[in-house]
């Protein structure tokens, strides 16, 4: 097979406005942009990494760096996935690798995964970490959601008050929360108590990655869904008893190739699977879109926090994502 041509550029992702979780607040994001030349097609792939496990653009870059003879002989996909570690770089390569076959094939991309033409998907809208007054304007200003996520602090008291506000001018939506790693054991059953009452389905991450074993025991009414805690392929065993549902994020996964094992893996072991992004472009959040097709919940909202995305890009509408061919992978 003749050797690719790999590129490697950067992109200022801006957000329109600062965005706060419970651990870091957000104005930008640097992305990583690779791309795989045959000489006569290209393949397209972007990453920001995983921002709480150091990675960064040198990072990434340097991972990348380090395979590019691997990478420019053109591995296959499964190859691939023992020529990178998970992380952000390999999402971008192993994104570009699905782009250029398709474009060699002249198949699109969920085709190459053996998938059913896609749908579009309905979507969660995030709502960031603010005052509670501010969060129920933000809610009442995505006139278009279903399905809304919160994003708690570990503040117990002001998180009940930005649920209560949030639920209580959004009363139509299917409400979750995600607490980003913010809360101990301790405060859960109040929490879960409070959140029940506010009629929110999805409790997502509530404890720190590597607490996993203090819900041994813990029934929640509300099922819990691993973020931190559920980063590749191999934490779908040590989630099962302890998390309902595994979201997958092809930053944290290493791309779609793993992204389809870990579905297939986490409907074996009997739990949920959501997908969601990081802080991305169209570009980005396109191969979520394909995995998304498998899963029970999708929360791929990345694009529209960006002061501009690309063109052209995934759409937006009645709370919905679609994600045509044009965009990637097609």
């Amino acid at each position: 097979m003749a050797r690719l041509k790999l590129g490697i550029a950067v992109d200022a992702l801006r957000l329109a406005a600062p965005f706060r979780i419970a651990s870091h607040v957000f104005d930008s994001r640097l992305a990583i942009l690779v791309t795989l030349d045959d000489g006569v097609h290209i393949g397209r792939g972007e990453a920001t990494g995983v921002y709480y496990l150091g990675e960064d653009l040198d990072s990434m870059r340097a991972q990348i760096d380090a395979a590019r003879d691997a990478i420019q002989a053109h591995p296959t996909r499964e190859e691939l996935r023992s020529i990178l570690p998970a992380g952000g770089a390999r999402n971008a390569v192993d994104a570009a690798l699905w782009e250029l076959e398709s474009k060699q094939s002249g198949r699109p991309v969920w085709a190459l995964a053996g998938l059913a033409a896609p749908r579009p998907l309905p979507t969660t809208f995030t709502v960031g970490a603010d005052a509670p007054s501010a969060m129920a304007a933000a809610a009442v200003a995505y006139r278009q959601a279903r399905s809304i996520k919160v994003k708690l602090t570990g503040d117990l008291d002001l998180d009940i008050a930005r649920v209560e506000a949030i639920r209580a001018v959004r009363p139509d939506v299917w409400l979750g929360v995600d607490a980003n790693q913010g809360y101990q054991i301790d405060d859960l059953d109040r929490l879960v108590t409070a959140m029940l009452a506010a009629d929110v389905s999805l409790i997502e991450q509530p404890l720190a990655r590597g607490r996993e074993s203090d819900l041994d025991g813990f029934a929640s009414p509300i099922p819990l869904a691993a973020d931190e805690s559920a980063l590749t392929l191999a934490d779908v065993e040590g989630l099962t008893g302890r998390f309902n549902v595994f979201n997958i994020k092809l930053d944290k996964c290493g791309g779609l190739t793993e992204a389809l094992l870990i579905a297939a893996a986490a409907r074996e072991a009997g739990l949920g699977v959501m997908v969601g992004c990081m802080v991305c472009s169209s570009l980005g959040a396109a191969p979520g879109f394909v995995v998304g097709q498998l899963c029970d919940l999708v929360d791929l909202d990345g694009p529209t926090f960006l002061k501009q995305d690309r063109t052209p890009g995934v759409v937006y509408r009645d709370g919905t994502i679609w994600c045509d061919e044009a965009v990637w992978g097609g």
